[in-house]
């Protein structure tokens, strides 16, 4: 079955029509931008993020949050991240904190075992911020071809994916896409809405 690629504000099935796909892998990949490309220091780089960030390596931090029908965060122990591997329930797992991005594919995984989500849970939202932001003055300006991607853990193969493709110069989180229940049937929606919260706890907030 081919990739079916989204663009923002899209959603799709998952779980309807297709009664095997049980486990998920959500693969999320960036980029940084080429040097040549990145803000100089100086007014340009104050402007757009420049000096610190211009050298520093960014360190992009996928996360899940697991939400309730209120679209509330009811416990720590459901906020997957990189400080907490996995759910308590353990139906939703991270591959680890990449620290560079470097490479092809996905820099960072979250495991979603669809079957075994507890039923409080009506949604899981996919997140990514720049680790310590603030301080390395840094932000998506600097991050090029970014996206978040399904994969059926069963056969290793791509359901769906969506680019990122809007800028989002300034802005120092990323609310990529969710993957919610309806109609007793799992759904994915592209979202990419970018923030300004400088942590993965102003982050959180958002949901508490």
């Amino acid at each position: 079955m081919a990739t079916i690629n989204l663009q923002k504000g899209q959603k799709i099935d998952l779980t309807k029509g297709n009664p095997g796909l049980s486990k998920i892998t959500v693969g999320l990949g960036w980029d940084e931008v080429a040097s040549s490309a990145k803000p100089k220091s100086g007014i340009l780089g104050s402007l757009f993020g420049g000096g610190a960030g211009a050298s520093a390596a960014i360190d992009c931090d996928a996360s899940a949050l697991l939400l309730n029908d209120q679209n509330k965060l009811t416990s720590k122990a459901r906020l997957v991240y990189f400080g907490n591997l996995q759910s308590a329930d353990k139906s939703v797992k991270h591959s680890g904190d990449n620290l560079t991005g470097a490479g092809e594919g996905d820099d960072e995984q979250i495991q979603v075992d669809l079957a075994n989500v507890p039923s409080e849970v009506q949604k899981i939202v996919f997140v990514v911020n720049i680790y310590d932001s603030t301080k390395r003055k840094q932000d998506f300006g600097l991050i090029a071809n970014a996206f978040i991607r399904i994969v059926n853990s069963a056969n290793d193969q791509e359901f769906c994916r969506y680019n990122l493709t809007e800028s989002y110069a300034g802005k120092t989180s990323l609310i990529a896409a969710e993957v919610y229940r309806h109609n007793n049937e799992w759904k994915f929606a592209a979202i990419g809405e970018g923030t300004n919260d400088a942590s993965l706890s102003e982050l959180v907030r958002r949901y508490q």
